[in-house]
């Protein structure tokens, strides 16, 4: 039977609307496709940072302060907390190296106003210890540390700090620090070992906090970091003011 015009034209008119309805029902497929990946990739950045932060804390609540640690060069101490400074004194006080930098102290703070929260003798402080006004940050005190470092030739360093803020303290040191060797010196204000911190707030919060900063530091390792040419000037001298 011979095709009516009528009917191939109305057939003809009908094939671009069933393409057209195919690439419709596509276009849902496809974003659930999306979706269903972005939520993967999410998840797996959730547990990945999950597990980051319980190996972060699990090797934080490890450390321990060395009870006899072997003699080095000389000792810097960042700021942050009397029980860092009154360690780094003793060590000084017990030969554990030849001079001792501190770090980041506030501009307003004069040596004998520091000396007199130290506690440490006079005698020494004003032969043996250097201030660095400078540093604002951890960052800053990599800087300045290294400046310090360099412009002594000390090949061996205790660095002290507490032990949360030690490993970023290693990782932004280690960065510029690349002819000395740092022996870490951890103070440890809270017993954090066996999953302690699990059960102490205020410790699970400065933890986070931490890990968070270690991160970025890490992150900030894609851009290399060199010490301003002038900045040697900035660590203050024992006969300084």
């Amino acid at each position: 039977m011979p095709m009516d015009a009528r009917d191939s034209t109305g057939t003809a008119g009908q094939l671009p609307v069933v393409v057209a309805r195919s690439r419709d029902h596509s276009k849902p497929g496809r974003l659930r496709a999306i979706l269903r990946i972005s939520a993967f990739c999410l998840i797996l950045l959730a547990t990945m940072f999950a597990g980051g932060f319980g190996w972060f804390a699990n090797e934080v609540g490890h450390m321990t302060t060395p009870a006899n640690p072997a003699k080095a060069d000389a000792i810097i101490v960042l700021t942050g907390g009397q029980s860092r400074l009154d360690a780094a004194m003793d060590l000084l006080a017990s030969g554990k190296g030849e001079r001792l930098l501190i770090s980041g102290v506030h501009p307003s703070a004069s040596r004998r106003q520091l000396q007199a929260a130290t506690g440490g003798d006079i005698r020494l402080f004003s032969c043996c210890v250097d201030i660095d006004r400078a540093a604002l940050d951890t960052i800053g005190n990599a800087e300045e540390s290294a400046k310090w470092v360099e412009s002594h030739a000390y090949g061996t360093v205790i660095l002290v700090t507490n032990n949360y803020h030690m490993p970023r303290s290693l990782l932004e040191m280690g960065r510029l620090l690349h002819k000395a060797k740092l022996e870490p010196y951890p103070v440890v204000n809270a017993n954090l070992d066996n999953g302690n911190w699990l059960t102490k707030p205020q410790a699970l919060r400065v933890l986070f906090t931490e890990y968070t900063k270690y991160l970025l530091a890490l992150a900030r390792g894609i851009v290399p970091v060199r010490p301003t040419p002038d900045g040697i000037a900035l660590a203050e001298t024992a006969t300084g003011g």
